[in-house]
């Protein structure tokens, strides 16, 4: 379909031997509320979500059957991969095989992609709030360092369109969980700031400021262009970034 909309990053498309993208809520069949879903897992029909696919992967020159999808936890483990399939119970994913496209499912939550520019070892990453509270950001740029002996001077970050500060609002379970230079309150609410906890622990990890490109855009507000759980609840899709080595 001509209205499919792929996002991209400028910070990863430097590198044309990897294969960046992630989906909108454009250019599917599903219906209205639902349109690009991607997942089986929302009540959308399981053919719609197949044409979906095949509709957004096709266009970055990905195969249905070279995808690897966690089966996401909420959680802040990874696991390391060889070859495509489901992957249970884990919230990333890494792999330094090629024609191995990682996927993470995303509809609030902060999608991070890696690369490793010298070793060649990429990484997908679902964090939520659950996730980002844990490091598995950081983390993920530890086990690119010890399980394929990355530096991480050599890693480039993608932070992907998320529920950003201007409109996540949280309770005191959520705001407790994080530091308070990701914490904002305003008008009586509590605000917390995923991208930025999620930046932080890059560098933290080691990965220089200049590599990591944070998306601007907001889930919650951009109403046309994507998905949001915490806006359209059983009426919201999921969306899906991808990185993966030509």
């Amino acid at each position: 379909m001509d209205d499919v909309t792929i996002l991209r990053s400028e910070m990863l498309a430097k590198f044309p031997e990897i294969v960046f993208g992630m989906s909108t809520r454009r250019g599917g069949v599903s219906p209205a509320s639902l349109g690009m879903n991607l997942s089986f897992s929302v009540g959308d029909d399981e053919e719609n979500v197949v044409r979906n696919r095949e509709l957004f992967f096709s266009r970055l020159g990905i195969r249905l059957n070279e995808l690897a999808i966690p089966r996401q936890i909420h959680s802040a483990t990874l696991h390391c991969v060889e070859r495509p399939g489901a992957v249970s119970d884990c919230d990333g994913l890494l792999t330094a095989s090629r024609r191995v496209f990682l996927c993470v499912s995303v509809a609030d939550c902060v999608p991070v992609l890696l690369y490793d520019t010298r070793q060649r070892v990429i990484a997908g990453i679902h964090a939520g709030w659950r996730g980002t509270s844990a490091f598995i950001a950081q983390r993920g740029v530890e086990m690119l360092v010890s399980e394929f002996a990355s530096n991480p001077s050599d890693v480039h970050a993608f932070v992907g369109p998320s529920a950003s500060s201007c409109c996540y609002s949280v309770g005191n379970e959520v705001a407790d969980a994080f530091d308070p230079r990701f914490v904002e309150k305003r008008n009586g609410s509590t605000y917390v700031n995923l991208k930025q906890a999620n930046f932080d622990q890059l560098v933290r990890a080691g990965v220089p400021n200049q590599n990591i490109e944070t998306s601007p855009l907001c889930t919650i507000s951009e109403r046309e262009l994507l998905h949001s759980y915490r806006r359209d609840k059983e009426r919201s899709g999921r969306m899906m970034a991808v990185i993966g080595l030509r």
